[in-house]
């Protein structure tokens, strides 16, 4: 069954990665003429989200927000697609990194490093960065339950120098870079919720208490990475912009929990200056005292 999906799905997939992009775009807005106002794919869990996080603004202002956010978040998917046959000269032009001279002058200084990053405009699209660094690039995620869509994404982000590796096979990996001395990137989304058996720490995420995620954390004081915050900003349809900012070089001496909550408060930045392109359908704060 996984199998036929696959073979259904990606002909489909491969079609809109080839698609001109004012075409591809137009296709973006039929999808969200179905997913918004005919089908309201997790429409009440949006609304829900934008309501805690944004209980200063009105309805209306909120309802602005919403409809913006389902139209970035079908542009966004379809950018996924495009990602298959895109070339390095496009994705180069459509998604630039503001400052790469920081990423040289972190390499240079022989450590590895940890690239934080949210589920904010186009986190797909930030893989273009790999190929501007002499370390092995890194992505953790979260494996697909469909083999073939798996190996699908795997093959799609090894054509930036990406390797991608699943939570669990994070910690053997890092400790033998460490070992043979392999400088890496290793590239985390950490804003989503952790499950009820891996909460350690609670911060504060636009004013609502929430569990966070610490593992990015407890990575860099154990291998003594440096830690980076990239913030990814959505300049104009199709295109984007990433800024690296530095959180700590020595995370050994900062205090525990301390860049976790450094991280939140960056991500927080990122949604007040343009909460629509935020990933408002994940169920964020589904824990919350």
């Amino acid at each position: 069954m996984q199998f036929l999906v696959y073979i259904i799905a990606y002909p489909f997939l491969w079609f809109v990665s080839i698609l001109p992009f004012p075409i591809f775009y137009a296709l973006s807005d039929v999808i969200y003429f179905l997913i918004y106002h005919v089908i309201g794919y997790r429409k009440k869990t949006v609304r829900s989200n934008l309501a805690l996080a944004l209980p200063h603004l009105s309805e209306e202002e909120r309802k602005v927000i919403e409809k913006k956010f389902y139209q970035h978040f079908c542009d966004m998917f379809l950018e996924m697609a495009k990602t298959m046959t895109i070339s390095e000269e496009e994705i180069n032009k459509r998604f630039v990194i503001t400052n790469p001279e920081l990423v040289t002058e972190y390499e240079q200084k022989g450590k590895s490093i940890m690239l934080l990053a949210s589920h904010y405009a186009s986190w797909e699209w930030l893989l273009a960065l790999n190929k501007k660094l002499s370390f092995q690039g890194v992505g953790v995620y979260k494996k697909l339950a469909n083999k073939y869509f798996d190996k699908l994404v795997i093959d799609i982000r090894s054509k930036y120098n990406t390797k991608l590796v699943v939570t669990r096979e994070t910690i053997p990996l890092i400790a033998n870079n460490q070992r043979k001395g392999i400088l890496s990137m290793y590239g985390m989304a950490s804003d989503q919720s952790p499950k009820n058996d891996r909460i350690i720490h609670w911060g504060n995420f636009m004013g609502i208490d929430v569990p966070v995620h610490t593992g990015a954390e407890v990575l860099a004081k154990k291998y003594d990475l440096t830690v980076l915050f990239a913030k990814v900003e959505k300049v104009k349809r199709g295109y984007y912009q990433a800024t690296l900012i530095p959180l700590t070089d020595e995370p050994k001496s900062i205090p525990n929990f301390e860049i976790t909550n450094q991280f939140i408060k960056e991500v927080e930045k990122q949604i007040h200056e343009a909460p629509e392109y935020y990933f408002w359908t994940h169920k964020r704060w589904k824990h919350r005292r």
